[in-house]
């Protein structure tokens, strides 16, 4: 019978009861200079050995990532669908997060251009970046910290000029994301004193995802989060508290985001 509260492996990660039984995720925090770019970095270890291959599912969030992963280190945009990664054998992954739009001064074009894709990070950080990434790959088993502190000593000379811009973007990403029923663009626009269009062109130039896109995500992910805690939801409640016209609306923008009904997914869960 599954827990009915499944363990929390963060935000976005689908059916976390079965994630967890078959990986671990860690967060570890950056150095000071370099947190005002990364969020924070996240380690990932599995161990399918014996087993079938794992698919695990991701709502994404706002953010690029810079993971060192095989075959090669690559940089993630934002993945506006469902991210999918595919897990078999033993392995690990090691991840960097940048904070909302503080991808923009390192790419040095609209983070727009990296969305739904990836790219080898050598693109951005040359050569090195498959350096590094064959050393924590063939080192054995990752511990967590001392790797943070090796993606610190990587990333810091590389570090480029605050963008003051970026940092005002980052602060309207947070104020979504902590405000779930937050739910229109003319709002959120009319609210930071930018027309819509001027909100849009710095979503597409920072984020790399529309502010409608962030809205609605953002709901989604308070939707599966409450999944996950309350197995007795009351849908047509949340439905009123996150803003949508009705249960049908959220149903719909559920479904199409996980690819199950919010009623299926909590008995998943």
């Amino acid at each position: 019978m599954a827990s009915p509260h499944p363990p929390h492996l963060g935000r976005g990660v689908l059916h976390p009861a079965r994630a967890a039984e078959l990986i671990s995720v860690d967060r570890l925090a950056p150095a000071p200079d370099v947190a005002r770019f990364v969020e924070y970095y996240w380690l990932v270890r599995w161990d399918l050995t014996g087993h079938a291959p794992y698919e695990q599912k991701v709502l994404a969030h706002p953010n690029v990532h810079l993971v060192f992963e095989a075959p090669r280190a690559r940089v993630y945009g934002v993945d506006r669908s469902v991210f999918v990664r595919r897990l078999e054998g033993a392995g690990h992954v090691l991840g960097a997060r940048f904070r909302p739009g503080a991808f923009r001064p390192f790419a040095g074009h609209p983070v727009g251009d990296l969305a739904d894709r990836s790219v080898p990070a050598a693109e951005y950080f040359g050569p090195e970046a498959d350096r590094l990434n064959e050393e924590l790959l063939d080192g054995g088993p990752l511990g967590g910290e001392p790797e943070a502190r090796r993606a610190d000593a990587f990333l810091r000379p590389r570090l480029p000029a605050p963008d003051p811009v970026a940092e005002e973007v980052a602060a309207v990403v947070d104020r979504i994301t902590g405000s779930p029923d937050l739910c229109r663009v003319d709002e959120l626009a009319r609210e930071l004193g930018l027309t819509v269009r001027r909100l849009q062109r710095l979503f597409a130039e920072y984020v790399g995802a529309s502010p409608k896109w962030v809205l609605r995500r953002a709901r989604l992910h308070e939707a599966a989060e409450r999944a996950r805690t309350d197995g007795g939801l009351d849908l047509a409640a949340l439905a009123a508290e996150l803003g949508y016209a009705d249960q049908a609306h959220l149903t719909r923008d559920f479904t199409a985001a996980v690819g199950v009904s919010p009623g299926r997914y909590v008995s998943a869960n």
